[in-house]
């Protein structure tokens, strides 16, 4: 049975003389003490101006944000990438003014919608690819979708 100091050093030969010797349990708590490091570490490398935020990187302007990368201006939103001025989203990736949507794509002006690709002004729909003007999946004209999605903001109490 090999015994490992608790930490390894940072020259990387005698690192990996460390690690080949360790045993499974050392292993372990090696691994252990990793990822306790990288859970208390709320460190947002290369963000500027970013209040609130946990574990962002290369952000600006972000609030309240988790595990985002290359965001803007973006309020309570986690794991998204180069997303701007996105509101509540989770897991969104090149969006712009995403409200309350999560899992969507190259998409902009989304609202309560989920699974979408290259879409913009959306409310409400799921699942949708390269389409524009929808409520709840179904086409509208700009006119009517603007008057009915104003509507249903105040309706919501969304802004």
């Amino acid at each position: 049975m090999a015994t490992a100091p608790r930490k390894t050093t940072a020259e990387p030969i005698n690192a990996r003389e460390l690690i080949a010797g360790l045993d499974k349990r050392h292993f372990l708590e090696e691994l252990s003490r990793l990822g306790a490091s990288f859970a208390s570490d709320p460190g947002n490398p290369g963000s500027y101006a970013c209040t609130g935020c946990v574990r962002c990187s290369n952000c600006m302007f972000c609030q309240q944000c988790e595990g985002c990368y290359g965001c803007t201006h973006c309020l309570s939103c986690e794991l998204c990438n180069n997303c701007t001025h996105c509101h509540d989203c989770k897991s969104l990736n090149a969006c712009a003014y995403c409200v309350q949507s999560e899992h969507c794509a190259n998409s902009a002006y989304v609202y309560f919608s989920r699974n979408l690709s290259d879409c913009t002004y959306c409310f409400g729909c799921v699942g949708i690819t390269k389409k524009d003007f929808c409520i709840l999946n179904q086409q509208f004209s700009r006119q009517d979708y603007f008057e009915l999605t104003n509507r249903l903001k105040r309706e919501l109490g969304v802004k």
